[in-house]
């Protein structure tokens, strides 16, 4: 054996005790945090305890080794027989040109390579010969075996040995045989699962609960309880019936937002508020062994469109695995004589099957074909869904897989077939393994693609790492891979993104991954930039830039920039790949010009809104608070200091100012600013000052003036509680620095108080000496309540500040401060400067963390509201979505299959989107939303591909262009918008006379700008209908598309 690395996991901090040591010990690293949202605290330590056995280190192997590697257990042993050769260039990320060279053996070149990816783990390799003679006592040492590469027989015999321990060994098998993939699963006779889906419970507030039998429970405001029967939920707050609260009962569920609990009648009557949380329960699965599954398979089914092709595909390659134990190879490629016997031998298994289904005469024989090739996204993509099950098998976090999944790409070679068998044999370069599934052709047109790729994050590592093994963008085929991303790499991204180490911590993603993607593949071609895809880059990224590429690959992790990317592709006619993750769900869509709807097409209901009122006065959940506290953060750190140095960069000097506040004149933002100068600190004890009293306002005055305006017995015109669920009563809390959040809360505020006012401190200063020493002298005016009114109303929107009207008094009062500072001679250069912070939520040494979760936490302290620890504060103030290496990985490798498709002008139907929830599991594949075509009239219609164009010159009018359209297109335009101007609208006044002015008058075009996009509508057939909607019409301001 040879050990690499050092044991433990990169999410745990790294133990100074040897090897053996158990990890339950170990503090969970909050830098890795984006994992920790995804798996938790329980599982994260169980992993820490785990060790896994991997055998076959081809392309799936590898695949699971870096995942598993990645996620963080405690030691992975590396199992592998077989030496470096030039075809596992194609299919193993981590094996390189010199290993094959030099005759290394793929485990000793493959061990420090895996070993890198997470320092924390221990990872060795193992050379010994694994076969039916092997002494399999040694597996005893593992919490789950995982086999690749492995005969049927071999994976029988281990798995029944598995399966016989007590406790069992989780087993799993893995097999990939050209265009098929093949994932098993036998976690033992009883498997408790903690966590079966891995969603959060909602706290969903109440309506009313009768007093019954049974007793109906009704959700407020009828919101969806999202419940099924036979799931319990527990009773917190329940004014009346408060027998209830505690308590867990099972539901009946009767609607989406009603549901039974059982008798209530002799429980007191409901009153009001109180709200119920789902309470989960584990869950056991049972496993049978993989000798007992072969006849009656319990599988999964990814394809409604093929419901029969897990069964075809089981027998296949069960037939496949006994062609191997006959012939010992597997089918020559190309050959139809192994064809042939391979067809007969999987209706020879298709008839001892219990369940079977027609043989699939077409795919047996692509298998046939193919089985000796291998596809690196389908082995990504199926990597990605076993090292889910890994997880699972050592956590007991989220449903197993019960017990096959079967995943065929028979769309991808099925057009292939006529093809001449010369195409898919061997030319002994890194391309075999993928010559023999998609042939020569193919692969020069996967060398000759010219891709843009934007983002570099986790899914673009992934998408690199399939480009690389698939030859996409070769330098020798004038092909390219042109990539951006503005990103640095910070620590956090080390768990995903597979390309980055520790030492790139600060560099630039994208040139970054494009040296590591030349460490798989030199022959790529990578062009890494550091730039936004955005309206400001358009210089760059042009039409004629887009004219060069085939297609656009997007790796993002946000709506708007996807939307961007996509209109440009929809501009340009290109297809566009996206896919996207959120801890183990993923999506990919395929979109692909005259085919296909674009990402624009559809559009998710926005995300909803807190309301205004909620979020000032009337938080009801946890969320309510740390909204607000990063609300507080952004208003008076980020928003109040820019718009204070925008003022005065306008504004030349206060006396100016002061001039014209005294002829009259109102100036946007003075009275903010001027408060914000005459009570501008100079000393940290001033800060530490300002904190106190905010802390007196946030959280003592305002629950005083609430109740003062609210008092607890206030009635609403119904006669029902103005104090009541959702609504929560404050409570005023008493200051006291002995209390660690409130001290936390003042000190962290003084400092952000001291960074925007560029005020020095020091580790002294923020003692609790020092403090209780400043905030002594600190005297609070009496509390005298306000006539002011507070807003009640959930559906008004937060006022400007900026734009509400200033009283006379606040003009006075704000002139008499600017007088003030001016006498004072307080208006220095420094005084009227600021320093505006952006929230950096993973910089714990800057306070923006500390500020957050400790006014969070007091709020909720105020209103009753079980607070969140300051991990979990970070995920929502951050919006920090959850992430791991396993959903990454298949996204990744289900879009590269795409890919091949649309380098090959594949027909729509062999096209597929994806959804997935690995933590379920449940995958769908399903065809793209088909384009649709709209009628303008009379044969006449349009997409959102088809674009229409007039080339026109320097006298060429408005009237012109209407005439022009018409001879084109046989239709006329009624109405002629650019952008927000209307052009020409005939209802308008004026317009008529617009039709004598030329294009170039009526649109400004800015220099160099060779043509625009116009909106035209056209009359409708029956007068009173509305106007017609056309495709834009891209109109070029000179013939040869020249600006003049």
């Amino acid at each position: 054996m040879i050990a690499v690395g050092s044991l433990s996991i990169k999410l745990l901090k790294p133990p100074s005790s040897p090897p053996s040591m158990a990890a339950d010990s170990m503090e969970i690293d909050d830098s890795l945090y984006r994992q920790r949202y995804v798996l938790g605290d329980s599982a994260m330590h169980q992993m820490a305890q785990s060790a896994v056995f991997l055998s076959g280190l081809g392309g799936l192997g590898i695949e699971i080794a870096k995942n598993i590697v990645l996620a963080g257990v405690k030691a992975v042993t590396l199992h592998d027989t077989k030496q470096c050769e030039t075809w596992d260039l194609g299919s193993n990320f981590f094996i390189l040109k010199e290993d094959v060279l030099s005759q290394r053996r793929r485990g000793e070149a493959v061990c420090p390579r895996v070993a890198e990816l997470n320092p924390y783990v221990h990872v060795d390799v193992s050379f010994s010969a694994l076969d039916d003679n092997t002494d399999l006592s040694f597996l005893r040492n593992y919490q789950c075996v995982i086999l690749t590469e492995s005969s049927l027989r071999l994976q029988k015999r281990v798995n029944e040995f598995c399966h016989s321990q007590r406790p069992p060994i989780r087993f799993i098998g893995c097999d990939a045989f050209g265009i098929c993939m093949r994932l098993f699963c036998d976690f033992g006779e009883e498997f408790e699962v903690s966590d079966p889906t891995g969603e959060e419970p909602k706290e969903i507030f109440i309506q009313s609960i009768t007093q019954d039998t049974p007793g109906v429970v009704t959700c407020l405001d009828n919101q969806p309880h999202g419940l099924q029967t036979g799931q319990s939920v527990v009773f917190r707050e329940v004014n009346g019936m408060a027998e209830l609260n505690g308590t867990a009962r099972q539901v009946s569920v009767l609607s989406p937002h009603s549901f039974t609990i059982g008798d209530t009648s002799q429980l007191q009557a409901y009153a009001h508020g109180g709200f119920f949380v789902l309470v989960k329960t584990p869950k056991t699965f049972r496993f049978e062994t993989m000798e007992r599954q072969l006849h009656d398979p319990q599988v999964l089914t990814p394809d409604f469109s093929k419901p029969e092709a897990p069964l075809q595909i089981h027998a296949a390659m069960l037939a496949l695995d006994t062609f191997h134990e006959q012939h010992s190879r597997l089918p020559n490629i190309g050959c139809s004589q192994d064809a042939e016997v391979l067809v007969k031998l999987t209706e020879e298994v298709n008839e001892t099957l219990r369940n079977k289904a027609p043989v699939n005469m077409e795919l047996v024989r692509c298998l046939s074909r193919t089985a000796r090739g291998t596809l690196p996204p389908l082995s990504a993509a199926v990597g990605g869904l076993a090292s889910q099950e890994v997880l699972k098998a050592i956590t007991g976090k989220f449903s197993p897989l019960q017990q096959w999944f079967y995943l065929d790409a028979i769309e991808v070679v099925q057009p292939l077939q006529s093809l001449p068998v010369e195409e898919f044999f061997p030319r002994g370069d890194r391309y075999d393994g993928v010559r023999a599934c998609i042939g020569e052709s193919m692969c020069v047109e996967l060398h000759k693609l010219r891709v843009f790729m934007v983002g570099c994050g986790a899914i673009g590592c992934e998408m690199l790492k399939n480009f690389a093994l698939l030859g996409v963008g070769l330098s020798k085929s004038s092909g390219e891979v042109c990539i951006t991303d503005p990103d640095l790499i910070e620590k956090s991204n080390l768990n995903r993104q597979f390309l980055f180490r520790p030492h790139h911590i600060q560099k630039p993603k994208s040139t970054t991954a494009a040296e590591a993607t030349w460490e798989i593949n030199p022959e790529l071609h990578v062009n890494a930039h550091l730039n936004k895809v955005c309206p400001a880059t358009e210089g760059i990224y042009n039409d004629a830039f887009y004219s060069h590429l085939n297609l656009v690959v997007t790796a993002l992790d946000n709506v708007e920039a996807r939307r961007y990317v996509d209109s440009r592709c929809v501009s340009n006619q290109r297809p566009l790949l996206d896919s996207g993750t959120m801890g183990t769900k993923g999506h990919t869509e395929i979109i692909v010009p005259n085919l296909t709807e674009s990402y624009n097409s559809h559009r998710d209901p926005p995300e909803e809104e807190i309301p205004f009122c909620t979020l000032k006065s009337f938080p009801s959940v946890i969320e309510h608070t740390i909204q607000w506290a990063r609300d507080k953060f952004e208003n008076a750190f980020a928003h109040k200091p820019s718009m204070y140095n925008t003022f005065w960069q306008t504004h030349s000097s206060a006396e100016v100012v002061m001039q014209r506040m005294q002829a009259g004149e109102s100036l946007e933002g003075s009275f903010q600013v001027i408060k914000l100068l005459s009570r501008r600190p100079s000393q940290w004890e001033q800060c530490v000052t300002l904190a106190r009293l905010k802390f007196e306002k946030y959280f003592t005055r305002k629950a005083l003036q609430l109740l003062h305006s609210f008092p607890l017995d206030t009635r609403l015109k119904d006669g029902s509680l103005f104090w009541q669920s959702p609504k929560r009563p404050p409570a005023p809390i008493e200051f006291d620095l002995k209390d660690p959040l409130q001290f936390t809360f003042i000190v962290s505020m003084a400092r952000l108080f001291a960074s925007i006012y560029n005020i020095p401190y020091s580790e002294k200063d923020m003692s609790e000496e020092a403090v209780t020493r400043i905030l002594s002298a600190v005297k609070i005016p009496e509390y005298q309540p306000s006539a002011k009114c507070i807003e009640t109303d959930e559906t008004a929107k937060k006022p400007d500040q900026m734009k509400m009207p200033l009283s006379s008094e606040e003009e006075r009062e704000a002139m008499a401060q600017l007088e003030q500072a001016i006498a004072a001679d307080c208006v220095t250069p420094e005084r009227l400067r600021m320093c505006p912070l952006e929230f950096e939520k993973d910089d714990d040494s800057n306070g923006h963390m500390d500020f957050v979760t400790s006014a969070s936490s007091l709020r909720a302290k105020m209103y009753s509201i079980e607070p969140a620890d300051r991990f979990k504060t970070k995920r929502i103030a951050g919006k920090i979505i959850p992430a791991i290496a396993t959903a990454t990985a298949a996204v990744a490798g289900l879009v590269a299959l795409e890919l091949i498709k649309i380098v090959g002008g594949y027909g729509f139907e062999s096209l597929k989107n994806c959804f997935f929830n690995l933590a379920l599991p449940v995958v769908v594949l399903t065809e793209p939303a088909p384009v649709k075509r709209t009628l303008i009239r009379d044969d006449i219609y349009f997409s959102i591909w088809d674009c229409w164009t007039i080339f026109g010159h320097e006298d060429f009018t408005l009237s012109d262009f209407i005439n022009a359209v018409r001879e084109k297109y046989g239709i006329e335009p009624t109405m002629v918008v650019y952008g927000v101007k209307m052009l020409y609208v005939p209802v308008m006044p004026g317009h008529s006379k617009r039709l004598k002015l030329t294009m170039q008058k009526l649109i400004k075009p800015s220099v160099g700008r060779r043509y625009v996009d116009l909106t035209v509508s056209f009359p409708p057939e029956a007068d009173g209908d509305e106007d017609l909607p056309g495709p834009p019409v891209r109109y070029y301001f000179s013939r040869d598309g020249e600006t003049p």
